[in-house]
């Protein structure tokens, strides 16, 4: 495969834009405002108009998960405080309903908080809403969308994205797809309400979901988009030096992976594969149950079915397990979507703070391609509900066990990296270093969830939520934090305060397991999620409802724990320390950056010259010996006199 290839005219365009400094000033004229800062494509402004949005979106989910915890630990009881302004809201809610929607009046602060408490049908709105947002709107853009649109082409060594423009037409298919979501909430019905999986029949049949599907056809044609993207740069403008694989060299007849992508860029390049191949099928199965709702068809409705004592008018002939094959064929897939950029944030961490080349770099790509490929074939064990055939049930049993042995080898790695090093504990580095066993905890949760025997008694209680949460909560967040802290002066010039980090690392960890360990214990109990009110109506789980105080008030002490990253965040983009173009002494191809960079990104096109992770050579006078300086640059240490040690 060619390096830094494009067509003719983007390669005019970057050598313009590396080369500015020259007097090129023809290519490159002043933009207005507009065209800088909403309409941009510089994939550098794209990464952070997606990373200050999905910030706003998980903000917005993890509002109303608040909501939810508050009627789990007091059902029945009014909110405080929203008690006395939620008629006020209600009222705007409704003028709107009925000017602009064309309804009826209706009485939303009614519905919804009667009495100053929370209804079920509106707590199962928040439920549904706050599924979606927080993966589809939340943790994906922010690690794919922010992450891998600002850092991966400057690690690359790419002047920009290959399609700047089809970049931009991304994240204006997701800003609308995220805003509907929202509006959702003031149309008549209101929101969705069939959960984040959004399974017929009800999703067909209960008000709210049209403007779900339509969000969601948004949300999945926008990260196709980036995807494509993704492959294309990273496989057309890498920098010369940067190869996929070792010539001559294979394991078991498969190319040996090289060592000199960054292994962030490895994961953002599988990861891409992940969105490219497994978002098709949910787009289409969405498109198809728009139809069920709209157009009268039957995709998904079955005959005959009955609800509240009356005949639906469907075709019928539809299957509901259509949908479910179609929605975990995505869904399985995007739990690596999540991690694997994760991963890649806390590799880069480790390996700088170590001080340390990566162990078993070469593995842990070898692992994260498998783990692509295993993804797609395990779909099937969120569906052991659906009284499959013992040999099907045994075979997605088998591939759930094998999927596990990817991770392990790169959590192993990852650990072993720690092992003779200096570490230094910064911010960034406590997230990653706790990162680690919070993942662990989600994985091992999740193997008794691929075996059938045990997944039947454990389904929809909320073992299962506490194990998604520690994968995707702090097993993916946590990782965001320390990418966040890691990049940020590269993004700004500037330094977060370390004191406020750890304000904002150590509480944020006690109350994550505050949060979701006690739902492990009380999924255990036999406790069933989506409740109202907390499971108070059932009689076996009461020796367990206690817990939900204590997570609810985890929750609520979460929340404050992030008010020192949030003013933290926009102090340091003013009054943050200034530091230089490579304050934390790393090696990959980004830091040859300037501090903010540029239009073209790079001074000079970028040369990668060895790996990406070394550190603490032997021979060399730094501990450091960056990837895109040539070896004349670095210093050898000198040699000992003679007759000294």
């Amino acid at each position: 495969m060619g390096q830094h290839q494009s067509d003719g005219h983007h390669s005019q365009g970057s050598s313009h834009a590396n080369h500015a400094s020259d007097g090129h000033h023809e290519t490159h004229h002043e933009l207005g405002f507009w065209r800088t800062y909403v309409f941009s494509v510089d994939h550098k402004v794209i990464g952070l108009q997606y990373g200050i949005t999905a910030l706003v979106f998980l903000f917005i989910g993890f509002t109303f998960m608040m909501l939810m915890r508050w009627n789990l630990a007091y059902p029945g009881q009014p909110i405080p405080v929203l008690k006395h302004i939620w008629p006020y809201f209600g009222s705007a809610v409704d003028w709107i309903r009925i000017h602009m929607a064309g309804a009826s009046a209706s009485t939303f602060a009614q519905e919804s908080l009667p009495d100053g408490a929370l209804d079920p049908t509106f707590y199962n709105q928040l439920g549904a809403m706050h599924g979606t947002i927080m993966v589809f709107l939340g943790v994906v853009p922010l690690a794919v969308g922010a992450f891998g649109n600002y850092v991966m082409p400057l690690q690359s060594g790419a002047p920009d994205m290959a399609f700047p423009k089809i970049n931009m037409a991304s994240y204006w298919s997701f800003l609308p797809g995220g805003i509907l979501m929202l509006l959702s909430f003031l149309l008549p019905g209101g929101a969705a309400q069939s959960g984040w999986t959004s399974y017929p029949p009800l999703s067909v049949v209960s008000p709210g979901q049209t403007a779900w599907l339509i969000g969601m056809i948004f949300l999945i044609t926008s990260s196709l988009l980036g995807s494509v993207n993704f492959i294309v740069t990273i496989v057309q403008l890498r920098a010369p030096g940067l190869t996929f694989f070792e010539p001559g060299k294979r394991w078991f007849g498969f190319p040996v992976p090289s060592q000199s992508f960054p292994f962030f860029v490895w994961a953002q390049f599988v990861t891409s594969f992940l969105l490219l191949l497994a978002f098709p099928p949910l787009e289409a199965a969405g498109v198809l149950q728009l139809m069920d709702r709209v157009a009268g068809t039957s995709f998904f409705m079955p005959s005959g079915l009955v609800v509240s004592g009356k005949a639906l008018e469907y075709a019928g002939g539809g299957s509901v397990l259509l949908w479910q094959h179609l929605f975990w064929f995505l869904a399985h897939p995007e739990v690596y979507v999540l991690l694997l950029p994760a991963m890649g944030i806390v590799a880069e961490v480790i390996a700088n703070n170590t001080r340390k080349p990566l162990f078993g770099y070469k593995a842990m790509v070898g692992a994260t391609m498998f783990l692509g490929f295993m993804s797609f074939i395990v779909w099937a064990h969120h569906m052991f509900m659906t009284s499959m055939g013992t040999v099907i049930s045994a075979f997605f049993q088998t591939t759930t066990m094998i999927i596990s042995i990817p991770s392990v080898i790169i959590l192993t790695s990852l650990i072993i990296s720690l092992w003779g090093a200096s570490i230094r504990f910064n911010t960034p580095m406590l997230f990653a270093l706790a990162w680690m066993p919070m993942f662990g905890i989600g994985g091992l949760t999740g193997l008794p969830l691929g075996l059938s025997a045990t997944d039947i008694p454990l389904h929809d209680t909320l073992y299962v939520i506490g194990h998604f949460h520690y994968v995707v909560a702090p097993g993916t967040i946590f990782a965001l934090f320390a990418g966040i802290y890691y990049w940020f002066p590269k993004v700004t010039g500037r330094k977060m305060s370390e004191k406020l980090g750890q304000l904002h690392f150590w509480p944020s960890l006690l109350c994550m397991n505050g949060i979701f360990m006690p739902m492990l214990f009380q999924g255990m109990a036999g406790m069933n999620r989506r409740l109202a009110d907390g499971g108070a109506a059932y009689t076996h789980v009461q020796h367990v409802l206690w817990m939900n105080e204590l997570m609810s008030w985890s929750a609520w002490i979460l929340a404050l724990a992030q008010i020192p990253f949030i003013f933290n965040f926009f102090r340091s983009i003013w009054w943050g320390e200034k530091c230089g173009d490579n304050p934390w002494q790393a090696t990959t191809i980004e830091w040859s950056a300037p501090s903010p960079p540029g239009h073209g990104n790079f001074l000079a096109p970028p040369v990668a010259y060895r790996g990406p992770y070394e550190y603490s050579v032997p021979g060399q006078e730094s501990d450091f010996s960056p990837q895109f300086l040539p070896d004349s640059a670095l210093a050898a240490k000198p040699a000992p006199a003679a007759g000294k040690a």
